[in-house]
């Protein structure tokens, strides 16, 4: 008698890419496997290799998956006659998909071919520099410091806590508190700075910190088309 048939499991790209990033978002890059992936489709590792041909084009489908579902969401958000509050807005969303999904950043703009959604993004935030008294050359430069602006801090801020903090068993609050008091330690003359800012830092806020940098950003783009 001969041996059954064994079929291949049937997904879907979309299904994969979809199933990739539910992984992503629960425990970041690491938790991202073929194994892992497969357990979750139902069927075995080689059936992925039908839709992707390895990671890192999963990890970049999964990125602009995510994009373009952020271009949806922030549709809305071009309505203002102001482009620069446009670009705020804008921005703002981009910096808090980020944060909600800490793998993002680190894997925009790998691959423009299959990133078309990221690609579309950076060319929303074009359209509205576009409406700005700026030159070509002023347009791309306002728009990739942006998104450099953007993407860098959102990565940085999204990072896991410092190992100091875990073993310290503090709040963020007091984590905070022992680092400002440590600036208050230190000798005025070597170190003003730190010294005037410590109470500020103690209260220090990320995202209010992001949108004042932003804003200052924006300001200087303001200026240079001319107010």
């Amino acid at each position: 008698m001969p041996a059954p048939v064994r079929r291949r499991a049937s997904h879907s790209l979309e299904a994969v890419v979809e199933a990739a990033v539910a992984l992503l978002d629960e425990a970041g890059e690491g938790a991202l496997t073929f194994r892992a992936l497969a357990s979750r489709l139902g069927g075995g590792v080689g059936s992925i290799y039908w839709y992707v041909d390895g990671k890192d084009e999963l990890l970049d489908r999964a990125a602009d998956h995510v994009m373009g579902e952020v271009l949806v969401a922030t549709e809305q958000l071009l309505d203002d006659p102001d482009p620069i509050e446009n670009l705020r807005q804008l921005s703002v969303a981009l910096y808090d998909e980020m944060l909600r999904r800490p793998w993002l950043g680190i894997f925009l703009m790998r691959n423009t071919d299959l990133q078309t959604n990221t690609m579309r993004m950076f060319d929303r935030l074009g359209r509205q520099a576009m409406r700005l008294d700026l030159t070509p050359k002023q347009q791309m430069e306002a728009v990739m410091t942006l998104v450099g602006y953007v993407v860098g801090l959102a990565i940085d801020v999204a990072q896991p806590p410092p190992q100091e903090f875990v073993d310290s068993g503090l709040s963020p609050d007091e984590f905070l508190r022992m680092y400002a008091d440590r600036w208050r330690a230190l000798d005025p003359d070597e170190f003003p700075f730190l010294q005037q800012t410590a109470g500020e830092f103690e209260k220090h806020d990320d995202s209010e910190v992001f949108r004042a940098g932003l804003d200052l950003l924006l300001a200087g783009l303001r200026q240079q088309a001319g107010g």
